[in-house]
């Protein structure tokens, strides 16, 4: 791409309501005082986007999920899957279940070089501005410009300017994107700062982070609205709608740093009149309800949320893996299911997906395999084998009920739910009620009842088991 091209300032057509739309008007309600905001799910895996689909019919918000550049890019990623591949299986997840297009807001989470960063510089953005012309033309409607990362002949440090610099580059391809839409599609809304977790969790223990300053969140403005002025980018300017800021929240492999208010007063009090923004939190996983509640009071109105729900699906599958055992262990005509060890042997297999995350002998290393906060885990579900023996555990469990005494030891929650009867004593139903209980923690703290859309929903589809017979144990 020729990063000295003249800046091309776009006209504005007729912005159609939809799920931008619905942000925006979250921002704004937000920034007027009310306690609403909008979680966005960082997750492919197809077990949390079905609880995510389910719990945003119960809810009445957006679906909101997002990708990132390495989830999902014109190469795969590790899910194998272009931004349109990965847009159309969510919007097809949704419409399955009666969740209409209109309520389904795609995100691009950390979109810039951060997955081509060991290459120079100008190949990196390149690549990173195909990839924001891709997520535009997939119907993408909320873009996070990221580019506080090094590439391969930065040196040892990279300023504020060139960082704001390369996020107009990228805004710039985003916006002559959209250019090339039907008209009156919507404009990209934009997430833009400099203060970025890296994609995946933190690597390394520490002390807990310092909130970003206040003074820092209107330089990084000034920086960033003078580049993008610069490529003639004062239009989309205004659809900025999020500053990634640090609250001094982060999670790691067996620790988590908790919300203080306190810490973020300042902070919290010192956004800008213009633009009319909020802050997005990442690393909002393992906090508590109350927290997230005073996060969104707080103007941290766009939380993210990936691990946390991974994590959640890990523990029930591990769960009914223990009840498998329980009640089918002595059956000699049963093939157990042996989920953990195909995980285990995906992951030493192929560590590159954990080793740079966790730390100490080889005790503490299988545990944090699979049982770690940053749940680096979550990367060897999509492998055959691991998939294999996932089916044989719900084909095993699906030929019957589980006893609730069992569920009582394993899933509490779910014994409780079910002696309600608001859960089925069934394995896939099991699952989703464990990820959803994280969903209703970020749909209470978001609002998400305030802003229930007017349309009828459609009811849900009953979770399917498999019927196929149990596979093989692979590798």
């Amino acid at each position: 791409m020729d990063e000295s091209s003249n800046p091309v300032e776009t006209d504005r057509p007729a912005v159609a309501e939809g799920p931008s739309e619905y942000l925006r008007s979250v921002v704004q309600r937000n920034r007027g005082g009310e306690s609403v905001g909008s979680y966005a799910v960082c997750s492919p895996h197809p077990a949390v986007i079905d609880a995510a689909i389910q719990q945003t019919l119960e809810g009445g918000n957006c679906l909101h999920v997002e990708s990132t550049s390495s989830q999902v890019n014109q190469f795969g990623g590790y899910t194998g899957m272009t931004p349109q591949q990965f847009a159309d299986s969510i919007r097809v997840a949704a419409e399955s279940k009666g969740l209409p297009a209109g309520r389904v807001l795609l995100g691009a989470d950390h979109l810039g070089p951060f997955a081509w960063r060991s290459e120079p510089s100008a190949t990196a953005m390149a690549k990173a501005c195909d990839l924001a012309r891709l997520c535009v033309h997939a119907g993408y409607q909320k873009i996070h410009l990221d580019t506080s990362m090094r590439c391969g002949d930065d040196g040892k440090s990279l300023d504020e300017k060139a960082v704001a610099e390369r996020a107009a580059i990228l805004c710039r391809a985003a916006e002559e994107a959209c250019d090339e839409m039907p008209t009156g599609s919507p404009r990209p809304l934009y997430v833009i700062g400099t203060e970025v977790p890296p994609p995946g969790g933190e690597v390394a223990e520490g002390a807990c982070p310092a909130p970003t300053r206040v003074e820092d969140v209107h330089r990084t403005l000034d920086i960033f609205r003078s580049a993008f002025r610069a490529h003639g980018l004062s239009a989309a300017w205004e659809n900025v709608i999020g500053l990634v800021v640090q609250p001094a929240v982060e999670f790691g492999d067996t620790w988590v740093f908790d919300y203080d208010r306190q810490k973020v007063r300042a902070l919290s009090a010192g956004l800008p009149a213009s633009p009319a923004l909020v802050y997005e939190a990442h690393s909002t996983d393992y906090q508590a309800p109350q927290s997230l509640a005073e996060m969104v009071e707080d103007h941290f109105a766009i939380l993210k949320v990936g691990p946390w729900l991974t994590f959640a699906y890990r523990e029930a599958i591990f769960a009914l893996s223990g009840i498998e055992r329980e009640i089918l262990g002595r059956k000699r005509e049963v093939r157990l299911s042996q989920v953990r060890e195909a995980l285990e042997f995906e992951m030493l297999r192929n560590p590159a997906n954990w080793r740079p995350y966790y730390r100490g002998d080889d005790d503490e290393l299988r545990l944090s395999r699979a049982f770690s906060f940053s749940d680096r885990c979550r990367y060897y579900w999509p492998q055959p084998s691991v998939q294999a023996e996932v089916e044989c555990l719900l084909h095993n469990l699906g030929r019957l009920s589980c006893p609730l005494t069992l569920l009582s030891q394993y899933l509490p929650i779910e014994y409780e739910a079910i002696r309600r009867g608001a859960l089925k004593n069934h394995a896939a139903a099991i699952i989703g009620h464990h990820i959803r209980r994280i969903l209703r923690f970020y749909g209470a703290a978001c609002g998400a009842s305030a802003s229930r859309p007017t349309e009828k929903l459609s009811a849900a589809k009953s979770p399917s088991m498999p019927t196929q017979s149990c596979p093989p144990l692979r590798g």
